[in-house]
């Protein structure tokens, strides 16, 4: 597997400083990114959508971790320290359904930011996939310069915020 950063090999074992000197994601936590990142969000065969550890979407999302990537590592670690109490050498993968959707559903409790902070990485890229967007009924392509359609609303809704007024300091005003 490929480091996201510098494009060398991954290391085993903890987390690396690649060539930049930036962080870079292990084995182990790319491993258990793609397995969290199928939980996440599932194939569904009947549909024709690919789970969000199809090859081609985890792909993207390795690749565009970007600014990104200390934050995943550590919240990747944080995950596995949670996992790592089951045993000491405790694969994620392998532990009972009923542990695993346990263990999700206590870091997301616990570690609120951090949970979705990897939800977001994983449907970011998840959207982007072509496969999803015919699924859905969208067309594969940028939203610019074509734009999207998009309904009208009830502009109602934003009464409460025009009545709070603002809640910044215009440059022009004491």
């Amino acid at each position: 597997m490929l480091n996201p950063v510098d494009g060398r090999a991954a290391s085993q074992g903890g987390a690396e400083q690649g060539a930049t000197g930036r962080v870079s994601l292990d084995d182990e936590q790319i491993k258990l990114l793609r397995y969290l990142a199928g939980m996440m969000i599932p194939s569904d065969p009947a549909q024709a959508l690919p789970g969000a550890d199809d090859a081609a979407v985890f792909e993207d999302i390795i690749k565009t971790l970007g600014r990104d990537l200390p934050r995943v590592q550590q919240a990747l670690s944080m995950f596995q320290a949670g996992v790592s109490q089951q045993g000491p050498d405790s694969d994620f993968a392998a532990l009972p359904e009923s542990v695993r959707w346990q263990l999700v559903e206590s870091f997301r409790t616990a570690q609120a930011g951090q949970a979705a902070l990897l939800a977001e990485v994983v449907v970011r890229c998840y959207y982007r996939d072509d496969r999803v967007m015919r699924a859905i009924g969208m067309e594969p392509r940028a939203p610019f310069p074509e734009g999207f359609e998009v309904e009208p609303g009830d502009w109602q809704l934003l009464e409460p915020v025009r009545a709070r007024g603002s809640i910044y300091r215009h440059p022009n005003k004491p």
